[in-house]
């Protein structure tokens, strides 16, 4: 079972600054209760992450996952799930619209589970994601 969901807000910071901000894979513990550690496998040869590999924590079950980002400019960032243990499904994407001050994000995020799990359990999961997709990454894009 997959869920999908999408949330939309607006930072003071430029496209160029949030992009940065995503590709500051390192700091995704600080950014995410859900992340313990993240580092990046590869790189793009403009320094940009490709692969990243991480530990998380949601809804009482802990993982490893690795996924691929894919970088359009300073229009969207997409990332999708490679392998995980726990997790069927993750595709998230960022989508930045330059603003008189600063950038309209939209976050659209699908994810899904091998193991069972209740449907509202798994919407809480969401829930959680898109909130800290949004409001901690709003945080951590204007604190730096």
């Amino acid at each position: 079972m997959a869920v999908s969901g999408t949330t939309e807000f607006d930072v003071n910071a430029t496209p160029e600054q949030v992009m940065d901000a995503v590709a500051a894979i390192e700091d995704l513990p600080q950014r995410s209760s859900a992340h313990q550690s993240a580092e990046v496998e590869s790189r793009y040869d403009d320094g940009r992450p490709k692969r990243v590999r991480a530990k998380v924590s949601a809804a009482g079950l802990s993982d490893t996952e690795v996924t691929d980002y894919s970088w359009d400019g300073l229009n969207s960032v997409t990332w999708t799930l490679a392998e995980s243990a726990v997790q069927s499904t993750q595709v998230g994407t960022y989508t930045l619209t330059p603003t008189d001050t600063g950038t309209h994000i939209k976050l659209d995020l699908e994810v899904g589970v091998k193991v069972p799990l209740p449907g509202f359990v798994l919407k809480r999961v969401l829930k959680g994601a898109l909130d800290t997709g949004s409001k901690s990454f709003k945080k951590y894009v204007e604190s730096r």
